[in-house]
């Protein structure tokens, strides 16, 4: 599924940015193609208005060759008229009515064949203006009729052909390459677009899987001992009591797991609407140390904490007292005997830092940057011992992260584990 997924984003994209290169290539060589034809009709005009201007007598004695009848000042052929481009090269035919050719003003040193198949070029194609191959080059021409005959003027823009045939080329070949890197790069950035997709898909089916799991055993217990009820329907209710028991713990936890995975969806849900307010974060982690004291004197854990007075932090007091809960239950639950616990509130810098540390095993590097996953149990069968489903670290980073704060924590396998929290 997520590789049909990247691959539809893959092919999007290369199509999108494809396209968008075709546009630009196009807008480019259309200028630059009519930028050249506008230069070559220019500089055609020129020369036909320059011998148009010329007299026209000085050329019409005959066929001629080499420059005897170029425009110069010394033959007069300047006149009042433009020159023709300097690095451009044409030549001009004469012909009388009967198109037969009678004079030849060129810069060029060709032979009389090479201006005859010219003129059988230009006169084939039955038009006053078009364009022909002759030798390996590009010619354009333009006719103008006169009384005598007609003046054809030939121009030759095998260069400027080459500048739009490699313009093509280049275009082609730069596409070509753009199209490869782009390939790469998109794959490579479709990869990691996919990949928090993928991830919460995956923790998505596991949530689900693990909740199955969760609800799966209370039920299967609840089912077992209302079996056994109903084998003894003779039995009073006082002797089938440890039954009953059983089936009413079971109901709790399930009870528990359900509020809490209410509880996360809610968080999830209301994010946008929650109302905070400013509290006093010291007396609200004073009053859940008093709280947990019975506990924390049950198993036998010292708890040595310091909380710097009138902590001010924008927020919501029950639930980042929910948090202290978790993190202080949690260190006591997992603090070997006569082990201890200690608790840290202080400012630092601008923002209110908690800390909450606790001796014991610790947990493994592996773990640290999944134990806030919901039902995420670094030991599965000591976590149920102790009666906990993964899901109080998974709510403690839900009401942080909606505080924009930040959690995290850092452990020394045998010896300590702290998790600190982050608060503006």
């Amino acid at each position: 599924m997520f590789t049909k997924l990247r691959n539809r984003f893959l092919i999007v994209n290369l199509v999108t940015i494809s396209v968008m290169m075709l546009i630009a290539f196009t807008t480019i060589y259309v200028i630059t193609y009519r930028n050249v034809q506008n230069d070559i009709d220019m500089d055609l005009h020129r020369i036909m208005d320059f011998h148009q201007q010329s007299p026209g007598d000085s050329g019409r004695q005959g066929s001629t060759k080499g420059s005897s009848l170029l425009p110069t000042k010394d033959n007069g052929f300047m006149d009042n008229g433009n020159p023709p481009p300097e690095r451009s090269v044409s030549f001009t035919l004469q012909t009388d009515k009967a198109g037969t050719r009678t004079a030849t003003i060129s810069q060029l040193d060709m032979d009389d064949e090479f201006y005859a198949s010219a003129l059988q070029e230009a006169v084939a194609m039955n038009k006053d203006n078009g364009k022909f191959s002759l030798d390996g080059s590009q010619w354009i021409f333009n006719i103008q009729h006169t009384n005598e005959g007609a003046m054809l003027v030939f121009l030759d823009i095998t260069a400027q052909q080459n500048i739009l045939t490699n313009l093509i080329y280049t275009f082609a070949v730069v596409g070509l390459v753009m199209l490869i890197i782009l390939y790469f790069t998109s794959r490579f950035f479709a990869n990691r677009s996919i990949t928090p997709v993928k991830e919460a898909f995956d923790k998505q089916k596991q949530f689900i899987a693990d909740a199955s799991h969760e609800l799966k055993t209370p039920l299967t217990i609840i089912n077992t001992n209302a079996d056994v009820l109903l084998s003894n329907p003779e039995d009073t209710i006082h002797n089938q009591a440890k039954w009953l028991h059983y089936i009413k713990s079971e109901t709790e936890r399930m009870a528990r797991l359900t509020n809490d995975l209410l509880y996360l969806t809610e968080m999830d849900d209301s994010r946008a609407n929650m109302v905070f307010s400013k509290f006093n974060m010291s007396e609200a982690v004073e009053n859940i140390i008093l709280t947990m004291e019975a506990v924390i004197f049950e198993k036998h854990v010292s708890l040595d904490y310091e909380i710097e007075p009138d902590l001010m932090v924008q927020g919501n007091s029950e639930q980042i007292k929910q948090v202290v809960m978790i993190l202080v239950d949690n260190a006591v639950k997992y603090t070997n005997p006569k082990g201890s616990v200690t608790l840290s509130l202080k400012k630092q810098h601008n923002d209110i830092m908690l800390s909450v540390t606790n001796t014991g095993e610790g947990i493994a590097a592996e773990h640290l940057t999944r134990i806030f996953d919901r039902f995420y149990r670094t030991d599965a069968s000591r976590a149920r011992k102790q009666g906990g489903y993964g899901l109080g670290l998974a709510i403690a980073k839900s009401i942080i992260d909606q505080h924009k704060g930040k959690i995290h924590a850092k452990s020394t396998v045998g010896e300590s584990t702290t998790f600190y929290v982050q608060l503006s």
